[in-house]
């Protein structure tokens, strides 16, 4: 749990609210961007309120300090780290306030893209920003960095669609901009800024050439600098003052809430991908093609396409063909409905059919297709960040320029890689904005490298300038390109955007260095080292799309910050930092490792396939203690008995005292750890029942597995449990099933492989695949398995022996949810819907592309299904739970309080499902509500 130790600031003025993280694992995990930089923060702070940023900003200017501001931490260009005070404003500042039906939402800087677009959906409406990085990026970046992304250009970014906001200035002043009198109250508080920011837009417009240039310059996507043209675009000193904070990159203010005016989903989609012989090709009919309205126009060069047929997936579009200068735009015809698609489709495909391609063009509307096409572009930055040199950076850079320039900026820009000698770099983005981003690598602990991208950013700042074009697009100017803004604006604008810095902040106490820099070679300076650490992670590139799927992201540690602070320790081994590298492997045991809930669900984020749970396998692997490993090795020899024992010791537990059963397993977790006895409480349920007893009947058309945890837990209430529910349901539906030999004694192996008794988790697997190549008559029949995490752990256990070139390639895993909503949905018929089910999803669910289904079923048993916007994995992660019920807590929060509200809201839901047993039971003590399998509720539903 977060510390507060020594510190640069005075307690007394932050207020007893505002949390402050001062230990080492606590300050260099945060210190970590997607960006090349690297800074370390004195102490992180983490105020709940705007109120409570105020003080923070009374706080350090007494102290004679800076702060950053640092929501989601996606940045690429260095504006989100500092050395001094950072503070966090993702950990509080989440709220979500859906306003005018959808058309407007009220949202804190700590949500992200996508959950405000989740909230939207059922409105049809969503955030006119659509950055690719939507997964993880906050609101706070998104406003900070003026962000836009695919489809969205300069019309429908934050800009154009932010309609007011609750700011906090610099002095402590908080103004909410959309208060009538918004006016008055910045003239009474802020006297001098409400005076020169119209003194400011009086001197701009007596410059007609000054003027001139700004129009031009912002009628690209445009984040260099300070967005001087809300000078132009507003006579209102509180608009002006709302639309410089826009972009500003925390340098001006801090936005506590920003409200938007949202956008119209046109859900009908078609996708397509245009094949050029040559990159002249592409960029002559980009004109026309912008003109015929399609939502999305991605650019990809030759060297992407060559990257490309390294995917997958790759379409025949792209794999068939010879690669040479051929470059490629992939379009996307968006409406509001299938019929209105199918005019603009047509339309569209017309004029593909007279253009010059090197491959016949082909709109499609299917999932599976479009996706693939998808997955080319978004590929690419996996491809190529993925497979850099280890110790390297992945830079990801943008720039912009006017379309007719496209052409022969990309064609000098192929030039300079070659120049300077990056190999294998791409070049992709939205070319309809003449905004296109590049990929190189670089390694910044040698100064032969730095010189070189000292020499390549020279050239690539006269390239973009000499084409009328912006340094920067939508990254932000941040630390990368602050030295340059002289250089684009020229003096008397940039003099004018040191003005507007010092009316704002006259005492330089926000984010120094960001936006605007006097020293040309600060983009060299805090370079971030990359040292090599274990090869399951070291590939991570730093983004952060990881963070808000992490269960323990609020308790201790983030995916991406456990791989930072690996890096971190083996930086401070390399150095000699003894003192550093015992105080981050002081903490990083519970933080890092014993908090992991090991669930995947980073994997399924990740843009370079990262599953962080991987890392924390190998570390509890190497962490293992000989006596322990021995038992477990044990256990895998006699698995039946020891599910039986654990049934029968919940049974008894069940029947005793609470206080009397909690306090021995206390005694037990004092003497042997916390790690290794789990915590009895209340809320774990009495034993389950026996397995089922093995047969193979001629006529079978499936293996039935039944997950071990049946035996060890037993349902909610007095139902069957979904073991037994699933073997009815068979049943009725005249489905005959073979039960494996040894069928109590198998198991996915997920206890063992969690926490790293590898001997064990062999044994095991020989056992189970052995045991089902068997039982599925060498793979005719498929694997059914009753709890989602156990098929998952099967399906795992599956794929590495195949990969290790063993037999079982044709034996095929399917979980319950799946295989009943396909097989046997259709031969039942339910008597009387429920009227409402909550539905809990879950992190296997997800990986096993099997939530669909799940819904699928609990559709079938209710009127209304209700899925928590919020849900996350509950990290009860089998026995984690129970070995950390406060991992647990923090991780389904805010799901329970959503769940809590639905159900107060509807007088009651009549059933609460999910898919899998432990999670069940998670949620179950979450919410105080009696969550069963889906499987369960459709066999009560069905029975006549």
């Amino acid at each position: 749990m977060p510390t507060t130790l020594d510190h640069p600031l005075d307690p007394a003025l932050l207020g007893a609210e505002t949390q402050v993280h001062a230990r080492s694992i606590d300050r260099f995990a945060r210190a970590h961007d997607a960006s090349h930089y690297l800074l370390v923060p004195d102490a992180v702070l983490s105020p709940a309120d705007a109120d409570g940023v105020a003080r923070a900003f009374t706080a350090v200017r007494a102290a004679g300090r800076t702060l950053t501001f640092r929501s989601g931490g996606t940045s690429l260009s260095g504006q989100g780290i500092s050395g001094d005070i950072l503070v966090d404003t993702r950990s509080h500042f989440r709220d979500i306030r859906i306003e005018d039906d959808g058309a407007a939402v009220r949202v804190g800087p700590g949500a992200t893209v996508r959950q405000v677009n989740t909230r939207l959906a059922r409105y049809r409406r969503k955030l006119g920003p659509d950055p690719a990085s939507e997964i993880a990026c906050t609101i706070g970046g998104v406003v900070a960095n003026n962000s836009s992304g695919m489809a969205c250009g300069i019309t429908e970014n934050s800009y154009q669609t932010i309609t007011s906001m609750v700011v906090v200035l610099p002095s402590g002043t908080i103004l909410d901009t959309g208060r009538a009198d918004a006016a008055d109250v910045l003239r009474a508080a802020e006297p001098a800024l409400f005076a020169g920011l119209s003194s400011l837009r009086e001197r701009l417009l007596a410059s007609p050439e000054n003027v001139a240039f700004l129009r031009q310059q912002f009628s690209m996507k445009n984040t260099m600098g300070y967005g001087l043209n809300a000078l132009l675009d507003f006579d209102d000193p509180v608009r002006i003052l709302e639309h410089l904070l826009i972009g500003s990159e925390g340098t001006l203010g801090f936005v506590a809430e920003a409200r938007f005016r949202t956008i119209e989903v046109r859900p009908a989609i078609a996708t397509g991908l245009l094949v050029f012989d040559t990159l002249s090709a592409a960029m002559t009919a980009l004109p026309a093609l912008t003109e015929l309205g399609l939502a999305t126009i991605e650019l990809l060069d030759a060297a992407s396409l060559r990257v490309a047929q390294g995917l997958s997936d790759v379409p025949a579009a792209i794999s068939e063909i010879d690669v040479q200068g051929h470059a490629a735009l992939l379009v996307e015809v968006h409406a509001a409905d299938d019929e209105s698609l199918a005019v603009a489709s047509a339309t569209a495909q017309a004029h593909f059919d007279a253009l010059p391609l090197a491959v016949t063009p082909r709109l499609t509307t299917d999932a599976a297709e479009r996706a693939a096409l998808w997955h080319v572009r978004k590929g690419l930055y996996t491809a190529v960040a993925g497979a850099r040199p280890s110790g390297t950076t992945a830079l990801l850079e943008d720039i912009v320029v006017p379309v007719p320039r496209l052409l022969a900026t990309c064609e000098r820009l192929i030039e300079l890689f070659a120049e300077h000698g990056y190999e294998g770099s791409v070049i992709f983005g939205h070319a309809k904005d003449g905004n296109v981003h590049f990929l190189l690598n670089e390694r910044f602990d040698d100064p032969d490298s730095v010189a070189r991208y000292r020499r390549f950013t020279d050239d690539l700042v006269e390239l973009v300038l000499a084409q009328e074009g912006s340094l920067k697009a939508e990254h932000g100017t941040g630390r990368i390109m602050a030295p340059f803004v002289r250089r684009q604006y020229g003096d008397e604008l940039t003099d004018m955007m040191w003005e507007i810095k010092r009316l704002f902040d006259p005492d330089g106490v926000l984010n120094p260095g960001v936006v605007l820099s006097d020293d040309p070679d600060s983009y060299l300076q805090d370079l971030k080292r990359v040292p090599t650490v274990e090869r399951e992670v070291d590939r991570c590139v730093e983004c952060g799309y990881c963070e808000p799927t992490c269960p323990s992201k609020s308790i201790t540690l983030t995916p991406r910050q456990r791989i930072v602070l690996r890096r971190d320790m083996a930086w401070a081994e390399e150095q000699g930092d003894t003192t550093l590298l015992r105080d981050l492997r002081a903490d990083y045991d519970y933080d890092g490792v014993q908090t992991c809930a090991v669930d995947g669900m980073c994997g399924v984020a990740c843009p370079v396939d990262i599953n962080t749970g991987d890392l924390v396998r190998r570390l509890r692997a190497e962490q293992e203690n000989a006596v322990e490993g021995a038992a477990w090795g044990t256990a895998a020899k006699h698995w039946s008995t020891v599910t039986r024992a654990g049934g029968v010791a919940l049974t008894v537990a069940d029947a005793l005292p609470v206080p009397l059963v909690r306090g021995a397993t206390r005694i037990g977790r004092a003497v042997l750890g916390a790690d290794t006895v789990p915590l009895y409480d209340g809320g774990l349920p009495r034993g389950g029942t026996a397995p089922a007893r093995p047969v193979s009947p001629p006529d079978a058309q499936a293996v039935f597995f039944g997950a071990c945890i049946g035996t060890m837990f037993g349902p909610e209430d007095e139902g069957p449990g979904s073991r037994d529910a699933l073997r009815a349901l068979l049943d009725r539906a005249g489905i005959p099933v073979v039960v494996p030999e040894e069928n109590g004694g198998l198991c996915c192996g997920t206890p063992w492989k969690s926490k790293g008794h590898l001997d064990g988790y062999r044994l095991m697997s020989d056992r189970v695949l052995a045991s089902l190549w068997d039982a599925s008559r060498h793979g005719e029949l498929p694997v059914v398995c009753d709890a989602a995490s156990c098929t998952e752990g099967l399906d795992v256990m599956l794929t590495q022996a195949v990969a290790a070139h063993r037999e079982y390639a044709g034996l095929r895993i399917e979980d319950a949810t799946t295989f009943v909503a396909r097989e046997v949905l259709p031969r039942l018929s339910v008597d009387a819907k429920l009227p409402s089910i909550a539905v809990h999803p879950t992190c296997s669910t997800t990986a096993l592309g099997a939530t669909g289904a799940l819904t699928t079923i609990a559709a079938a048993v209710a009127d209304e299904v209700f899925v928590p916007d919020g849900w996350g994995c509950c990290a009860f992660a089998g026995d984690r739970g129970m070995l950390h019920p406060e991992l647990t807590a923090s991780a389904t929060a805010q799901e329970s309080a959503e769940v809590s509200a639905a159900d107060a809201a509807r007088g009651g839901f009549d059933a609460f499902v999910s898919a899998n047993r432990t999670c069940e039971i998670g949620m179950t003590r979450a919410t105080g509500r009696p969550y069963r399998h889906v499987i369960e509720v459709l066999e009560e539903r069905t029975r006549h």
